[in-house]
Order: structure tokens, then C-alpha cells, then sequence
């Protein structure tokens, strides 16, 4: 399994913030995580607000713990809000199951890491994250 390079992150964070700008969203903030969800590199653009770390990581740590994206897990939560609960629980109120949680593959389709971006609204968030992450090289599951 391939790891995601320091250079990789750099790559995915400024071109995710530079598509954030391209679009005209509000000042983001953005995480990128290894596979076992451990934090490889961080960025607050300024502007933006100083809580939100946790939320970009809880978007990113619940993707690459479920191996499931934040649009998949923002379904499951509307139709079993019961499950999404008991997950936060067992990850100890971490996980943010909505868009800007993307998952990163790598070639051989792999989950080799997780983009969090937060920001603006949770789809934009999704858009730029996977600029980001195509930019790197990577494939990116919203």
C-alpha cells in the first residue's frame, strides 16, 4: 500500500485552497490524514475561523475510519441515525459524517488517507478537497 508523501499533502492542501479561491468560498481550513488516521499536515487559511480543526478532522478521520466518504456517510446517517450515533461513540464524538470528508486512494484503489476541508458549505468543501487530492496524483472518493 502506498503512503501519501509530505509532498502529496502540500500539493492537495494549497490546491485546495487555491480552487476554495477560484470558487469564491469562505476562508477554509483543511487536514490531511495517513491511513491509520494520524494527522500528516494541517492548514487555517487566515480569516478563518480558530474552532475549525476539529470539524476538518472529524470530516477526514470518519471517512478513513469507515473507509466510507462524507457523502456516504451523511446517507447512512439520514437513514440510520442510530448507527452514526453509536460510531461517534466508539470514536469518541470524532466523527463528522458530511461532505469534505474524501477519501484518498491510491492506484490500486486503496484507501491510503483522508482529505477533511471546512469552511464554506460541505459540498464546496467536498469540490475543493478533490481538487486537491486529483492534483496530487491521487483519486478522490466525495
Amino acid at each position: 500500500m502506498t503512503e501519501i508523501t509530505m509532498d502529496q499533502a502540500q500539493t492537495m492542501m494549497k490546491v485546495a485552497l487555491e480552487k476554495g479561491r477560484e470558487m469564491g468560498l469562505k476562508p477554509l481550513s483543511v487536514v490531511v490524514l495517513d491511513a491509520g488516521g494520524h494527522v500528516k499536515a494541517f492548514l487555517r487559511e487566515d480569516g478563518a475561523a480558530p474552532g475549525r480543526f476539529p470539524i476538518a478532522h472529524g470530516k477526514a478521520y470518519g471517512a478513513v475510519m469507515l473507509g466510507m466518504a462524507g457523502t456516504a456517510q451523511m446517507a447512512r446517517a439520514e437513514q440510520q441515525a442510530y448507527f452514526m450515533a453509536a460510531v461517534n461513540g466508539v470514536y469518541g464524538g470524532q466523527v463528522v459524517p458530511v461532505p469534505g470528508g474524501v477519501l484518498v486512494r491510491d492506484a490500486d484503489g486503496a484507501v491510503i488517507g483522508a482529505v477533511g476541508l471546512t469552511g464554506d458549505t460541505s459540498d464546496n468543501d467536498a469540490i475543493a478537497a478533490k481538487a486537491g487530492i486529483e492534483a496530487a496524483g491521487l483519486t478522490a472518493e466525495i
